[in-house]
């Protein structure tokens, strides 16, 4: 149940009402923005909240028991501190949004309507519109172990125990020719045909520095290596930027074992059946169906 304070109270049964939606944004880096869709800014809880953005509510919904609501809000990309390439670079994904009425006559009159993060963030033509998540979608997120044939960990963490600053994992390069945005080459790296696949390249200087993304397909041919991208780099890539790469690992046992020698820390159930095993017919003569062991 939801208590409107009563100030606020008293002026939503006025004739007429002075009201108005703000957002306060903070992003998972600590960068607040607000935002409001009043036609001059305001000062909501210490936070300035720009208005000319473009920014308006569309339709909320709200839900019983744990289903997730939530609602959209859309804008126009300008001054007000979003970018396009910002939103491409992941800087606002999952970012925690308040939505707050507010009396623009009063800002001290003002009702938390709901908070939630970002979600899907669609942009065309110079604008956007920006999935809001309630709460309750935190219990759709997958948590604690997970029993699979694939490792459950990620390369370099605690539960791997792989140093990827090791020079075995980890090497440095410079882009001697580029597509702009999904496609580099460099030389000079040092890792053989495809180490690299399915790892993790990080700019560290140019427009994209301090951005990460997943190596598509790594190709080591006569000295030169070239890397494809899974995601388009936000910014222009650039002759002469420099990067960092780590090794890359596909969470097989097989991997695990002959790549890296770290089989004693894999975190997957390489002898789990899948479903295609359940399902599958037996075949006449077929070895293993004798209800011993398939791996001895």
């Amino acid at each position: 149940m939801r208590i409107i304070p009563q100030n606020l109270a008293a002026h939503l049964t006025d004739g007429a009402t002075t009201l108005c939606h703000c957002w306060t944004l903070v992003r998972r880096d600590g960068t607040t923005f607000g935002f409001t869709d009043h036609d001059r800014d305001l000062v909501v809880g210490g936070i300035l909240h720009a208005a000319r953005t473009g920014l308006e509510a569309a339709e909320a919904t709200a839900e019983l028991g744990f289903a997730v609501g939530g609602g959209e809000v859309s804008g126009a990309l300008v001054s007000a501190g979003l970018t396009e390439d910002d939103i491409a670079s992941g800087l606002y994904d999952d970012a925690s949004v308040e939505t707050w009425l507010v009396n623009w006559s009063n800002v001290d009159e003002r009702l938390l309507l709901d908070v939630g993060s970002i979600g899907e963030i669609r942009r065309a033509d110079g604008g956007f519109v920006a999935e809001v998540r309630g709460l309750m979608h935190r219990f759709d997120e997958e948590r604690g172990r997970l029993f699979r044939a694939t490792c459950a960990a990620d390369l370099g963490d605690g539960r791997c125990g792989i140093n990827l600053a090791s020079s075995a994992y980890t090497g440095t390069g410079t882009v001697t020719a580029t597509d702009g945005a999904l496609a580099i080459a460099a030389s000079g790296i040092g890792f053989s045909d495809g180490w690299c696949t399915a790892g993790k390249l990080t700019w560290t200087s140019g427009d994209n520095a301090g951005l990460s993304v997943e190596i598509k397909v790594h190709r080591a041919i006569d000295g030169t290596d070239e890397f494809d991208l899974w995601q388009r780099a936000p910014h222009l890539i650039k002759i002469g930027d420099t990067f960092r790469v780590t090794a890359g690992c596909d969470k097989t046992h097989a991997i695990c074992r002959a790549k890296f020698r770290n089989a004693v820390n894999f975190r997957g159930f390489p002898h789990m059946p899948g479903n295609d095993f359940i399902i599958r017919m037996p075949q006449q003569g077929e070895p293993g169906l004798d209800g011993g062991s398939f791996f001895r």
